[in-house]
């Protein structure tokens, strides 16, 4: 029989030869052009200090919650928090769970069922792409962003049919044209699930209701680990599904809630988001500043992205490891995103910019991406 050792030492062996082995990383003390921080919120004294005054509010609270909710885990300021949080979204009700990756796992694992079917874009998060495989499912991918591709693949669905779209892609940073994605989706008789993580801060409540689509959409996931700068998730839609998640969906049931900190973060970041029009419209200002001052060419381009979210395509595991280092080396803190996290072929460096970076360290930034162009 074939060591255990041996096969992991092997296959770690096989990704450091390819060039995209994975290793953690502390803080790094650079400027931040990496996180998801999008306003500022996880390092914001002001959320600290209101997390502070929610929890001291409320003495009585626990250190930990305890329990699943549907055993000792559950509490009238939980329920009363995520009805806060749906009527922010304006939607009917919503079920938080511990994380982004629970959420999409829990609702895809177990909303569709055997003879439903699943139709993905290309390049929705991985946690979706589990909570689709664990489901029974038929499981359909369409081409990123493409309506054709989409209608090809709404033409075969069987039995109840989810479409599943990112409004804003993590990798790429782009969004999708969600209006006549909801069209056609609804032509044929569809659902439309939207994943909103990188959306809410950058448009305040997400894109879906920026669009004013939030009664046709069936369900949206948020995420609070991002510009909301705290941690967990919600899924957002109606009572009746809302209902069918505390009953079957498997990571809701089976965990250990949330602690009270967690949830007095996620209400303080929420009453401050609803005061942080300011901070948007840097965050937008910044968006703008750094493209206008950017260089690219077409040997390496810089995807369309109006978010937060700004990717420059290098092609290559080792001018995107490269490039990244010699950011560093200047004191921005950039990371490459290797394959097989994307495709091979659009290995990149992934820049996230924020409300609070100032104009010369984006100078010094797209200053620096100038020079290591002209290098490679």
């Amino acid at each position: 029989m074939a060591s255990s050792e041996k096969y992991i030492q092997s296959k770690l062996d096989e990704r450091k030869l390819q060039g995209n082995y994975r290793a953690l990383s502390p803080e790094s003390g650079l400027i931040d052009f990496c996180s998801n921080d999008y306003l500022g919120f996880a390092r914001s004294t002001v959320l600290k200090d209101n997390i502070r005054r929610e929890t001291a509010s409320h003495p009585q609270s626990l250190n930990g919650a305890t329990g699943s909710r549907l055993i000792s885990g559950n509490s009238a300021y939980t329920e009363e928090l995520e009805t806060q949080i749906a009527a922010f979204h304006q939607a009917e009700t919503g079920l938080m769970f511990n994380s982004g990756y629970d959420a999409n796992v829990g609702l895809f694992s177990s909303l569709p069922q055997k003879g439903d079917t699943i139709i993905c874009d290309e390049l929705v998060h991985a946690s979706i792409i589990d909570g689709a495989r664990l489901s029974y499912a038929n499981r359909y991918i369409f081409r990123h962003n493409d309506l054709e591709s989409l209608e090809g693949k709404l033409k075969n669905a069987k039995g109840i049919c989810y479409v599943v779209i990112e409004s804003v892609y993590s990798m790429d940073g782009d969004t999708p044209p969600i209006a006549e994605i909801l069209q056609l989706t609804q032509q044929y008789g569809g659902h439309l699930i939207v994943d909103e993580a990188h959306a809410v801060g950058l448009y305040a409540a997400g894109l879906v209701s920026h669009l004013n689509l939030q009664d046709k959409v069936f369900a949206r996931l948020v995420t609070f680990g991002k510009a909301l700068g705290c941690h967990g998730a919600i899924v957002l839609g109606s009572d009746m599904l809302r209902e069918y998640l505390i009953n079957f969906a498997r990571s809701f049931i089976y965990t250990t809630a949330a602690p009270f900190h967690q949830l007095a973060a996620i209400k303080a970041a929420y009453s401050l988001l609803k005061t942080s029009s300011a901070d948007i419209a840097q965050l937008h200002a910044n968006i703008g500043l750094f493209k206008m001052n950017l260089c690219v060419n077409n040997a390496y381009p810089l995807l369309h992205s109006d978010s937060a979210i700004q990717c420059l395509i290098l092609g290559d595991n080792h001018k995107a490891k490269y490039a990244a280092i010699q950011l560093q080396n200047a004191g921005l803190d950039v990371r490459a995103i290797l394959s097989p996290t994307v495709a091979q072929g659009s290995e990149r460096i992934r820049i996230c910019i924020h409300a609070y970076n100032t104009s010369e360290e984006i100078s010094l930034l797209t200053s620096t991406i100038n020079n290591i162009i002209h290098e490679i």
